[in-house]
């Protein structure tokens, strides 16, 4: 807020500690703080076009056009007029800045549309609920969506929401840590009115949380704009550039060097010939005073300079922008990668990164929302040792219950009967549910009740209890109160044993209404057993057999005497000031003793759709699927082995949790899988070694630069194409770091989005943009280029031989009209309409065998290598273009007798030959063929002889002499028999080389692409519907884990009073055997679903399409 004085500007030197005080401007002003402004577009009006001029010109082939202008322009040197390199270079320069400028418009408009709330990192002043309390989501910062709490200051919340009081009561001055990138700490101190008052995380409100259930707040800002936590995690905006580029800057270089060779080697025969043959020429021509052959063989070294430019053709670049936006919008318009229940279609966020998604080696991914939809389902229960939750085709009715929430969904009728029949082990399971949590609820009206609950299993958990009876409806820091078969009752509330991620597991102590003392108590399976007899272990291993999460629940009577000494010992340590977390974990431990177990709960955190599957097939195309998640150890292991990416063959799963750099020192050297401190320096690379080893990899507990970091370090070591995909703020450092960024467009914001690439709205659409769309572009890319590097580099050695004939005088073989229109007209739709609608074999058969996505891993389609390749096979073509029709035409005449060996003639037939060889090869090079590619084939050969026959007649001649000179040529040359003999001779000798290595390669050494192709061609058909694949179910490894994004502190919070709302309404007692009532809470998934928003998510949705996963569903086949 501005009148906290904190219009400031960026602060240059380095900052120690940050000082700042309230309505005090000038003081504010003296540190230069940054101001809250944040820049999310590239360029601005004044750096535009110097900065894109400066990325454009990275590419060396730009650099090396613009000298070449410099070289035209010397009329000495030149045979070539200036304009024919200016105007593509300007053409190639004015499309790229357009297509930047459009992108980051569309990008800073996009960014400019989020609201955030608040917009700054604010120290929390005062609010509109009671006691000052905030309730936020943290969604685009850490990727929870489960509801927290921020309480005020009493001192600051007592000004209330009087403006004048702040501006005028308020002079405090704070004092705290510099801006840092840690999310889940702050420290820092508030002096006012003479007091000195602590600052934490709990007091902080961060630039990306979301406001829930509060009408309004006041704050402090402490940091704003790039120095907000936020910004300090998403990491800085690169140039991303794909391999192939890089690549083709190696290669450029390397064209250089061939092409200095090539001009030093005729500027030497220059020199030579007019040593020896050119003093019989200056009779006619004579020298210049001052220029003898060292001198003639400098401007020819430059002169062929220019005349050999087109070894790297300026329109190649035109070419891959075109084609790049082609292969861009295949991937908006893919109807396949549409999500319909939210209307979200796949975006192509950049143009320029396509071909690199048939790359990928590494995928780093994040957990919730991506993997997850972050919905917690009540599935099953083991009361007394008894399992309920068998499924049945009927869904169970509570009408018996007015308060159940009708989105509650349970198939076990043995569990309600149990109810009804007042089964006192099931009535205690219930009530424990009911009573052991920290689960806030508001009733606005008789009936219609909403949970907050700081974690979806705790919302779960409740509403279940809810259903079956024992229905959680308010409390205090005293008491709760609950709703038990439709009578009110109301505990006592003495103690909450909060949950830590040491602990595991939260307790509470209550006095019922009868006066009996209880302590109950759950949590993680393990940790529970360690306490009680394991009467249920083997039912909670068939629950985690299934991929459930498993969570034990236990109880104690407790003995007033003790319970109240032991209620003294807590107070005095939770007051102390040292050792206070041990303390209490000590007094923690001697309660929580000789529990008598209850029952056990399972709870399935819903994958999204087609997770596993995908997991399952990029596998097979050999993608390294990496999981950076900030949940705990239990979590990200059960949902590595829901996703498939863990597997039960997987027999040894290495897990530590270092609380130190010597543990994990020591734990990779047993070669586990570090998960803390393993970033440092001094173990990176012994960390990478020892991840890069395993079939899997899940970082835990990662922040988001720790995620960046991670991303980075693979990045810099393997020499592998990264992805990244994620779908929270959280994610963003992650997604710039990697090659490729994606964004999911899920529940947690649109920040995962706004910085990627590529977007969409489920994890499964992952698996054709790589194998499908990914593939395509980089082998369309590959084809383009060897083919490219063919032509040019064939119509640019014919003038390398063609100077060992003309004296070394710089003359061009072709007519300057066929050299200006090569690579513009003639030969320029063809290979476009190979690199935008080629493919090897269709969708269907992609994912079939997701083995054809390794070659682009390996770089085979396109690489120096192949580029060698391309060079030699070029240099055979122009041998055969050139020599053939020179000695084809050597002392011929025409049908009449007259000479036909004429420079024109030759030319034409020459230029002839070759536009008849290279389209032969595009021929060849084609795997699909479609009416485009044809017409563009054809047009193009149709184009070139109605141009040239245009330009070769008397009428253009007579217009313009000079521009014109080949008067009647072609009329003259292409009506004699001996040179179409000569064309299908020339063009049959250079395409049958590649004829005979291709069948020799087929036959001897096939690809895994001519296998598939020659299945393909078998089939004749789309391969049929395969059967689907039985569910694979778990017997063993039991896995548990306890509260899904569970947080300290919130024990604390219910008992110290400070939590309470406005009062509820009156409600009734009775329990009608009538329908059940609407509120206002949403559950999902098939059985108590929670979605700690609150909102609905299980709607359905009319008319929606079937998923291309289920079209694509297939089984392993033997190649």
């Amino acid at each position: 807020m501005s009148f906290f004085g904190l219009d400031c500007v960026r602060k240059k030197e380095r900052e120690l500690e940050r000082k700042l005080r309230a309505n005090d401007r000038e003081y504010n002003l003296s540190f230069k703080y940054a101001t809250n402004a944040i820049k999310t577009s590239k360029y601005n009006f004044f750096t535009f076009l110097p900065l894109n001029l400066f990325e454009q010109f990275q590419r060396i082939a730009n650099a090396y056009f613009l000298f070449l202008l410099v070289l035209q322009v010397i009329p000495a040197i030149s045979s070539l007029s200036w304009f024919t390199t200016v105007v593509p270079l300007v053409l190639v320069l004015t499309v790229t800045a357009a297509k930047d400028a459009t992108d980051d418009i569309v990008s800073a408009i996009c960014n400019l549309c989020m609201i955030f709330f608040p917009r700054a990192d604010l120290l929390l002043l005062s609010s509109s609920e009671p006691l000052n309390l905030v309730y936020i989501e943290t969604a685009e910062l850490d990727g929870e969506t489960n509801l927290k709490v921020r309480q005020a200051l009493p001192v600051t919340g007592d000004l209330g929401d009087d403006i004048e009081n702040f501006a005028f009561l308020l002079s405090g001055e704070v004092r705290c840590e510099p801006p840092n990138n840690r999310l889940d700490r702050f420290t820092g101190t508030l002096t006012y009115a003479g007091q000195k008052y602590p600052l934490d995380n709990e007091k902080i409100l961060l630039r990306g949380c979301t406001l829930r259930n509060t009408e309004w707040c006041f704050g402090l800002v402490l940091f704003g704009g790039p120095e907000t936590k936020l910004m300090q995690n998403c990491g800085k905006s690169t140039f991303k550039r794909t391999s192939i580029d890089r690549l083709m800057n190696v290669l450029v270089l390397c064209i250089f060097g061939f092409l200095a060779i090539m001009c030093t080697i005729l500027a030497i025969g220059n020199f030579f010939w007019e040593m020896n043959e050119g003093s019989q020429f200056t009779v006619f021509l004579p020298r210049q005073e001052g220029k003898d052959a060292k001198f003639s063989a400098f401007l020819t070294f430059w002169s062929y300079v220019i005349i050999l430019n087109t070894v790297v053709p300026i329109s190649l670049y035109v070419s891959v922008e075109i084609i790049r936006l082609g292969n861009s919008f295949y991937i908006d318009w893919d109807r396949k990668m549409y999500f319909a229940r939210n209307d979200t279609p796949a975006e192509a966020r950049t143009t320029t990164l396509n071909e690199e998604l048939g790359q990928i080696k590494y995928v780093f991914s994040d957990k919730t929302g991506t993997l997850t939809q972050n919905i917690m389902t009540f599935n099953k229960c083991s009361i007394n040792g008894k399992s309920y939750g068998k499924k049945h085709s009927f869904l169970l009715d509570f009408s018996f219950n007015p308060l159940a929430d009708p989105r509650f969904m349970f198939h076990d009728h043995a569990l309600v009967e149990a109810v009804k029949l007042e089964n006192p082990e099931v009535h205690a399971f219930f009530r424990l549910l009911a009573l052991c949590h920290t689960v806030m609820a508001e009733e606005k009206t008789e009936g219609e009740l909403l949970y907050q609950a700081q974690s979806p299993d705790e919302g779960a958990l409740v509403t279940a209890a809810r259903n079956f009876g024992f229905v959680f409806r308010s409390r205090t820091p005293e008491s709760v109160s609950i709703m038990e078969m439709g009578q009110q009752r109301s505990y006592e509330l003495l103690a909450i044993l909060d949950f830590n991620n040491v602990r595991k597991r939260m307790s509470v102590i209550v006095r019922s209404p009868e006066g009996k003392l209880s302590l109950y108590c759950k949590g993680a399976d393990t940790i529970i057993y360690e306490r009680l007899h394991q009467s249920c272990s083997k039912l909670m291993d068939e629950f985690a057999g299934e991929g459930l999460r498993t969570l034990a629940l236990a109880y104690k009577d407790l003995d007033e005497d003790y319970f109240s000494q032991w209620k003294q010992r807590h107070h005095e340590a939770s007051t102390t000031l040292d050792d206070r977390e041990d303390k209490l974990d000590q007094l923690y431990e001697e309660i929580e003793k000789d529990l008598l177990l209850l029952g056990a709960t399972a709870i399935e955190d819903k994958l999204q759709d087609g997770v596993p599957h995908t997991i399952e097939q990029l596998s097979k195309a050999d993608v390294k699927i990496w999981v950076l998640t900030g949940d705990k150890q239990e979590t990200a292991e059960n949902i590595g082995y829901s996703c498939n990416l863990l597997r039960e063959e997987m027999n040894e799963v290495f897990i530590i949790s270092g609380n130190s750099p010597e543990d994990v020192s020591v734990s990779v050297q047993m070669l586990l899988v570090p998960q803390a401190y393993a970033l440092e320096h001094s173990m990176e690379l012994e960390f990478l070694r020892t991840a890069c080893m395993c079939k899997a990899v899940i970082c835990c507990r990662v922040t988001p630069l720790q995620k960046a970091q991670v991303v980075e370090l693979v990045k810099k070591y393997k020499q592998a194409v990264t992805l990244a995909i994620g779908d929270g703020a959280n994610d963003v450092s992650m997604i710039k770091a990697a090659h490729i960024g994606v964004g999911i467009s899920g529940q947690e914001g649109m920040q995962a989005v706004l910085s990627s690439d590529y977007s969409f709205a489920q994890f499964r659409f992952l698996q054709r943009l790589l194998l499908v769309h990914g593939r395509w572009s980089y082998l369309r890319m590959c084809k383009f280029l060897r083919y490219f590097f063919y032509k040019n580099f064939t119509f640019t050695f014919v003038h390398f031989w063609y100077a060992f004939f003309c004296g070394f005088s710089a003359q061009t073989v072709y007519d300057e009209w066929f050299i200006t229109l090569y690579n513009l007209m003639y030969t320029a739709l063809p290979v476009l309409g190979m690199s935008l609608f080629d493919q090897d074999v269709n969708d269907l058969w992609s994912f079939q065998h997701p083995q054809l996505y390794m070659p682009g891993q390996l770089n085979l389609y396109f690489s120096k290598k192949a580029f060698f390749k391309c060079a030699l096979h070029s240099c055979y073509s122009s041998l055969v273009i050139f020599f053939i029709p020179y000695l084809a035409m050597n002392d011929t005449v025409r049908d009449d007798g007259k000479d036909v060996a004429d420079y024109q003639s030759f030319a034409l037939l020459t230029q002839t030959c070759l536009m008849f060889a290279v389209s032969i090869q595009l021929g060849f090079e084609m795997a699909y063929w479609t009416a485009v590619n044809t017409f563009f084939i054809l047009g193009s050969l149709a184009m070139y002889f109605a141009v040239t026959f245009t330009m070769y007649s008397n009428g253009m001649f007579l217009m313009l002499p000079s521009a014109f000179p080949f008067i009647g040529t072609a009329r003259n040359s292409l009506n004699q028999p001996n040179i179409w003999l000569t064309i299908l001779l020339t063009s049959i000798l250079c395409v049958l080389p590649v004829v005979t290595y291709r069948f020799l390669m087929i036959q001897l050494c096939p690809t895994i692409n001519d296998r598939v192709i020659f299945k393909v061609r078998q089939a004749k058909a789309a391969p049929p519907p395969l059967p689907r694949r039985a569910r694979i179910r778990r017997t063993s490894s039991r896995r548990s884990g306890y509260a899904f994004s569970h947080a300290q502190g919130y024990g604390d919070l219910v008992t110290s009073g400070r939590f309470l709302r406005r009062p509820a309404v009156s409600r009734s007692s009775g329990f009608a055997h009538t329908g059940r009532t609407t509120t206002g809470f949403s559950p999902m998934g098939r059985s108590a679903g929670y979605s700690p928003t609150g909102r609905p998510q299980n709607v359905k949705v009319n008319d929606v399409e079937v998923t291309s996963l289920q079209m694509y569903r297939t089984m392993d086949h033997t190649l």
